[in-house]
């Protein structure tokens, strides 16, 4: 069981999950204090780090910016807040005053622990929320604030959570970045003394950055070494602030939200901050990724234990010229290379035939499905696939029905523009009515049609982001978006158990814990090329499984990067995630559409390795060397190898690569060789996989224990 412990006469709490403890106390002052994070302690033990805190250096130094739990904008403190709070009479400080703490371990297998505080004058709660698992070395932490006054209290930032990390010599950050359709790409750092801030304003998760940081010491590596992480479950703006003091410390906070936003909270409101979720790890990267997948199956999937199904899409095959004999037809195909969801992409609905009319009118187009969708939907059925739809649910044209209709319903302000990206305007789903329209018309699109699976669009930042009719809706639009955005999956899959949901937003914008809670994959990026997926790929299992990481096959040249690479490489690539398909199959060759096959039932045959299975990089795309990665059923029984390499180099040494996670004393066959492996062979001293010759090399190695 995960243990929450207290020692009344020191006033020392202690979380303890099953390889670490975090403990705090409340300190004199009446402020809820870090006292530290990592290896496991006893209450006793923990008792030690309650020291009494250090004089200032100097008369002009205040109070640490670093090692409170939720650091606040009051007194003197000049560090980065977590919490800021404006007072309707102007006061803008807050002070802490104890009122009292909950232990909840009502849900077997987890246990929560509640601080409870108010300010010390005003009628405002603050109450800072634990929760531990016995499965799982994540801490999940949120923060409810509650008006009790009869005021409004004004937050220009409420975080979730702040955490802080042992003195160490120096500091390194993780973290990925990009752009459209080049998500994902894994950044190192030093960190710099200061405030650094990480953040997306663009009102979803972004292709820009995604809201999780690592922080090490500057001396982690794959295998080995002290990580700090945590991921924020928050599908809007969010930031995380890392700081680095002078004294040599370090932390983080984090939340929802954005600078020039202030949420109101009036009397008798509340609000309940996303969770922040932290994890340590002494094993290096490459461990604190197999604890956050493991997590993420455990506590995040609502369908966890499912084996996703081999995907086709049409959108790359047909683009807007879709109608019920081409999908028939692509369908017919698709069931032939062993695929078992099909999924129609854009297109199919209203007057759209580019991406600039048409969206917020979701009835099929007549004159393409003269009949509606069930001919298309029990043809599908009919051949063995489940059938998914591709809907933008958030967005709407300028030219459509909705829009001349409604033109109130999407941000904008009074006497300003209203930009167009995409030839797209945002519906604004903070608004009741507005979300109310777009859980009808889902709720009956897919109960009338029987439909399977929704891939969830969302192909454009937030512009304009103001409610009018509302003089603090640019204030509230943000955080009540998501909440109704959320409260529709919700709702969506309450009335159809079945249905199964993609996330996407133009590929990866929006991919975070909060999403994946209610989903169950995501779409990586809108760049199918099989080596920038690599990358791609790579940042993304930093934090999330493979069991969510939609991965397509598509054609060559590529649409995006004009390269052309084998399809066995192509499909090598996509195999390391949730198999997809996502060619014009009507255009492969007799030669390919065979070969495609073969793959699909070898990805069939090792799936549950890749989408349930333990998750090792022996070596990441850092150069024109081989990259690989590895998976292992929990019981050790099997694993997977994947392994590509763009092109040799001449005189260039290879370099065995080691594996990891496997039984020490088995033995282990190569499923298509039969060649047998000793396990302690394999990862003291490694393998030298058999590629092909020439560019665009790859294999799958299939490893069974033998008896």
């Amino acid at each position: 069981m995960p243990v929450i412990s207290f020692a009344p006469h020191t006033g020392v709490w202690l979380l303890s999950t099953p390889r670490t403890s975090y403990a705090l106390r409340i300190d004199e002052t009446g402020a809820p204090c870090h006292l530290g994070w990592g290896p496991r302690l006893t209450l006793e033990e923990a008792q030690e780090l309650a020291a009494p805190p250090a004089p200032p250096a100097s008369s002009f130094e205040g109070r640490s910016p670093v090692g409170e739990e939720l650091p606040v904008d009051g007194g003197a403190r000049y560090g980065a807040p977590s919490l800021q709070v404006r007072f309707a009479d102007g006061t803008r400080a807050f002070e802490w005053r104890p009122t009292g703490h909950r232990v909840d371990e009502s849900v077997p297998g987890s246990a929560e622990l509640v601080l409870e505080f108010s300010d010390t004058h005003y009628g405002l709660g603050v109450y800072l929320h634990y929760r531990v698992h016995d499965n799982t070395d994540v801490i999940e932490r949120w923060t409810v604030l509650r008006n009790t006054g009869d005021t409004t209290v004004t937050l220009p930032r409420a975080d979730s959570a702040a955490w802080t990390l042992p003195a160490r010599e120096d500091y390194r950050v993780s973290h990925v970045t990009g752009q459209w359709s080049a998500e994902s790409r894994l950044r190192r750092e030093p960190v710099p003394y200061g405030e650094t801030t990480f953040t997306s304003r663009r009102g979803i998760t972004s292709h820009h950055a995604n809201p999780w940081v690592m922080l090490d010491a500057g001396e982690a590596t794959e295998d080995h070494g002290e990580v700090w992480s945590a991921a924020l479950a928050w599908s809007g703006s969010w930031r995380v602030t890392v700081q680095r003091t002078p004294d040599g410390r370090a932390c983080f906070t984090g939340g929802a939200g954005q600078d020039g936003t202030a949420l109101p909270l009036g009397p008798g409101e509340e609000f309940t901050t996303p969770l922040l979720a932290g994890l340590y790890s002494d094993g290096g990267f490459g461990a604190a990724s197999r604890a956050w997948h493991a997590y993420t199956l455990a506590h995040v999937l609502p369908h966890p234990d499912e084996v996703r199904p081999v995907l086709y899409n049409s959108w790359e095959a047909t683009g807007f010229d879709v109608d019920e004999a081409g999908q028939m037809a692509l369908a017919a195909r698709a069931a032939a290379l062993g695929v078992e969801l099909y999924v129609m992409d854009d297109g199919w609905f209203g007057a759209r035939r580019n991406a600039d009319a048409g969206l917020g009118d979701w009835t099929p187009s007549a004159d393409r499905f003269p009949d509606g969708l069930t001919p298309l939907v029990k043809e599908v059925h009919r051949l063995g696939m489940r059938f998914g739809l591709w809907v933008e649910p958030e967005m709407v044209n300028p030219d459509s029905d909705l829009y001349r209709a409604h033109p109130d319903w999407v941000l904008h302000f009074p006497h300003r523009t209203r930009t167009e990206l995409r030839g797209q305007l945002v519906l604004n789903l903070a608004r009741r009515d507005v979300a109310d329209w777009a859980y009808g018309w889902l709720t009956r699109l897919v109960g009338e049609h029987a439909i399977d699976f929704l891939k969830w669009d969302m192909n454009r930042a937030f512009s304009e982001a103001g409610w009018p009719g509302r003089a603090d809706g640019a204030d509230l639009l943000g955080t009540a978006y998501v909440r109704n955005l959320y409260d529709i999956v919700d709702r969506l899959r309450a009335d159809h158990p079945g249905l199964r949901v993609e996330s996407c937003s133009g590929g990866g914008g929006r991919v975070d814990l909060g999403i994946l809670s209610r989903t169950d994959q995501a779409w990586t990026s809108d760049n199918t090329d099989a080596w920038d997926r690599l990358s791609i790929q790579h940042g993304y299992g930093q934090v999330y499984p493979a069991r969510t990481m939609a991965a397509w096959v598509t054609d060559v040249p590529n649409q995006l990067t004009a390269r052309s690479v084998p399809l066995r490489f192509r499909f090598h690539v996509a195999m390391a995630g949730v198999l997809g398909i996502g060619g014009d199959l009507t255009r492969w060759s007799e030669e390919e559409l065979s070969e495609a096959a073969e793959l699909v039932a070898e990805y069939k045959r090792v799936r549950p390795l890749v989408q349930h299975g333990v998750a090792h990089r022996p070596r990441g795309p850092v150069d024109d060397g081989p990259s690989a990665v590895q998976y292992t059923a929990a019981d050790r029984a099997e694993a997977l190898l994947l392994v590509w390499q763009r092109g040799p180099r001449h005189g260039s040494p290879r370099v065995p690569l080691r594996l990891a996670g496997l039984d020490p004393d088995a033995r282990y066959r190569d499923a298509r060789t039969g060649a047998v492996h000793s396990a302690r062979v394999l990862t003291d001293y490694g393998i030298l996989p058999a590629l092909p010759e020439g560019d665009w090399a790859s294999t799958a190695v299939h490893l069974v224990r033998v008896p």
